[in-house]
């Protein structure tokens, strides 16, 4: 098939702006990546100049190399079981390299507007930088993440110690000898005090909601492969979440006799390799919901108070699209009210790469299946639906979230990854013409089969 080049921008060259901007060129299309920053990898490149990486010295991704990787480039033989930050960051590059992308890459580019043409839907995109110049396009991909802007707590202004949001730990020595509260216990906050138990005088965690930590490893294998054989559509949810409770129970027993509380509905998966070892020992010691602040004083949902030297608020992000003007920008809260959060239903021609918390999967590969589907929509191969039956499967969406899972606003990006590819494989058969799926997504056949099929 022969497929019409287009003028594409992809903004962020993160993982997601990586993998649309090498599916876009494949399918022979004009790609300007504009990065902020002067490194590829986004959240990866450990201390990016970008500004905006929430990476800390210890992190590692939460998946396997064998289902992290995108479409056709494994990892290299030797990578850890659990890869590093610096894993990651350096696949990255090596792809960025061989699909020959980083030769499309402005470095040091602070997009200031992604705007419609003369305001006109479907005339087009116009992309302008800090530096004043402007470009236009045929189509925007925005792939800038969603942990650019920290959500602090509430009760954060009241706290007179040290202080600091997540997004700003790197690692665990300026925090030796010292009393400290880490709030959330979402990954990022079961790392963070695992990282500080050895050194901190105590750490103490607040765990407003409820939490099932499941072990990083069970029988020689990541904890996620063993999952995958319960994540199946014949399985209902009651009978995985038993199991995921018994497995979380035989390893740590129950989350109560500890001080946080077992979920009733679904919940992010959250895990660390030591951090259950360390609330055994003491080290960590597990508190309800912060109630108040009063100078170095916390008073917890429960009664009791401790004083803290230092607070860490692992409370998560808003996500901040500031270049895009109010009629445009489909932020609503912590929500994206795309279709299948990729698709403007109402400015074609814009597209959203990355945002979502997969829910016991890979988000890199994701963001692979998601830029395949965006290459063949750029291409012409397939169609989005109407407006209207874009803002109707919103918001059916927004309600089986709502009712799936506690704190609606925490969980507006969750995606469960097996119903979603199949979401996507019946999109990709969404065509123009005759064309083989094959085709459509630029990758083997088989291939096609296995997204429609997982």
């Amino acid at each position: 098939m022969t497929v019409a080049s287009r003028r594409v921008a992809v903004i962020g060259a993160g993982a997601g702006g990586l993998s649309a901007a090498r599916h876009l060129l494949e399918q022979g299309h004009d790609v300007t990546v504009y990065e902020i920053g002067s490194h590829v990898g986004g959240l990866w490149a450990y201390g990016n100049d970008n500004g905006l990486s929430v990476a800390y010295a210890s992190l590692h991704i939460n998946s396997e190399p064998k289902v992290t990787n995108y479409r056709g480039y494994p990892f290299p033989a030797g990578t850890s079981v659990v890869p590093s930050h610096e894993e990651v960051c350096a696949y990255l590059n090596r792809f960025t390299d061989e699909f020959g992308i980083r030769e499309r890459i402005r470095f040091r580019s602070r997009v200031t507007v992604v705007a419609p043409i003369d305001g006109v839907r479907g005339n087009g995109w116009v992309v302008g930088l800090d530096d004043g110049s402007r470009s236009e396009f045929d189509s925007v991909v925005v792939a800038t993440g969603h942990q650019g802007l920290a959500a602090h707590p509430p009760f954060a202004p009241g706290f007179t110690g040290e202080y600091l949001h997540s997004s700003d730990y790197r690692e665990p020595l300026p925090f030796i000898g010292k009393r400290v509260l880490v709030v959330g216990v979402g990954n990022s906050g079961l790392d963070i005090a695992a990282d500080l138990a050895p050194v901190a005088a105590q750490t103490y965690v607040a765990a407003r909601s409820p939490v099932l930590v499941m072990p990083r490893m069970m029988f020689g294998v990541p904890t996620a492969r063993v999952l995958a054989k319960i994540n199946k559509p014949f399985f209902p949810w009651v009978v995985q979440r038993q199991i995921m409770r018994s497995i979380a129970r035989a390893y740590h027993g129950r989350m109560e006799q500890w001080g946080l509380r077992t979920p009733q509905l679904r919940t992010h998966p959250a895990s660390n390799a030591t951090f259950m070892a360390h609330v055994a020992y003491g080290r960590i010691l597990c508190r309800p919901g912060v109630q108040d602040i009063e100078g170095q004083r916390v008073t917890f949902t429960d009664g009791t108070s401790i004083e803290v030297d230092t607070l860490i608020a692992a409370t998560g992000y808003d996500i901040d699209l500031p270049f895009l003007p109010e009629e445009v920008s489909p932020v609503s809260g912590r929500r994206m009210e795309t279709y299948k959060r990729v698709v403007h239903p109402s400015w074609p021609g814009l597209y959203f790469v990355g945002f979502f918390n997969v829910s016991g999967g890979a988000n890199i590969s994701m963001m692979d299946v998601q830029s395949a589907w965006v290459a063949a929509l750029v291409s012409g191969s397939v169609t989005a639906p109407s407006d209207a039956e874009s803002r109707a499967d919103i918001e059916r969406e927004k309600q089986r979230l709502d009712k799936r899972f506690p704190h609606a606003a925490r969980y507006g990006l969750e995606l469960e990854p097996r119903q979603y590819k199949r979401d996507i494989a019946r999109e990709l058969r969404r065509k123009n013409s005759n064309t083989p799926a094959s085709e459509v997504v630029g990758a083997p056949a088989s291939e096609v089969r296995t997204l429609r099929e997982s």
